[in-house]
């Protein structure tokens, strides 16, 4: 046999198994979605979000997009909530007891983006440690129907949460009042997103930071606000 032939046939499985490579995760994914190969993947169907509401705050915990930082001055509604405690609050006044302030929303029955907001909150009052009592965090439920306040407790208590951390709830129209304020309204629980929020001050400009904040990232911007204080 020529010595080009044997070749020849030497390098042909060789780019079989090449092609095989790069083309069964692509018949994979095809497989799986039951659909195209070459269609695109990253689009779910309304069936699909139906069957699964949760889909699409997985998609985002797979592929989480970069934190963006902003600023901006909100004005508070003057609106009442009810604290874990049972007590009729205005939110206003809460959010003003001269404190640095670290605000961010969520609901008890979410099983993705709120569990990763309310452990970052929790990292967050560890690292400060004895200065935790100098910040005051907050956080309030968009999905006040079903947050009763014994239910914030027992989320708060999950998350170790210290007496500056306080979890409010209150009517429909409130928590969306509050929510549209902060520009955090979605139209639906389920469509909610990732933000955190904070300021130094009373009447100093808000800092949102817009995705998953690391606590390294609020804890290096705390510390400063904490030693003024």
């Amino acid at each position: 046999m020529p010595m080009t032939r044997q070749r020849t046939l030497r390098i042909v499985p060789h780019l079989l198994a090449a092609l095989l490579v790069l083309c069964c995760p692509l018949d994979r994914a095809a497989q799986a979605a039951g659909s195209d190969p070459h269609a695109p993947q990253d689009q779910a169907s309304p069936d699909d979000a139906k069957a699964d509401p949760h889909a699409h705050h997985r998609h985002m915990m797979e592929a989480p997009a970069p934190v963006v930082r902003s600023t901006a001055n909100y004005a508070v509604p003057d609106v009442a909530l009810v604290r874990a405690d049972g007590a009729r609050v205005k939110l206003a006044q809460e959010l003003d007891d001269g404190r640095p302030l670290l605000l961010d929303f969520v609901y008890t029955t979410c099983t993705t983006i709120c569990p990763v907001l309310s452990q970052t909150f929790a990292e967050v009052q560890k690292r400060l440690g004895s200065d935790a009592s100098k910040v005051k965090m907050i956080s309030i439920s968009i999905d006040p129907e079903e947050d009763t306040p014994a239910r914030l407790t027992e989320y708060s208590k999950r998350f170790h949460a210290g007496t500056q951390w306080q979890f409010y709830t209150g009517t429909v129209q409130a928590s969306i009042a509050t929510q549209r304020a902060f520009d955090a309204y979605r139209g639906d629980k389920m469509s909610h997103t990732p933000a955190t929020f904070f300021r130094s001050a009373p009447g100093q400009p808000w800092v949102r930071l817009d995705g998953f904040a690391t606590p390294d990232a609020l804890v290096s911007e705390l510390r400063p606000m904490v030693a003024q204080k």
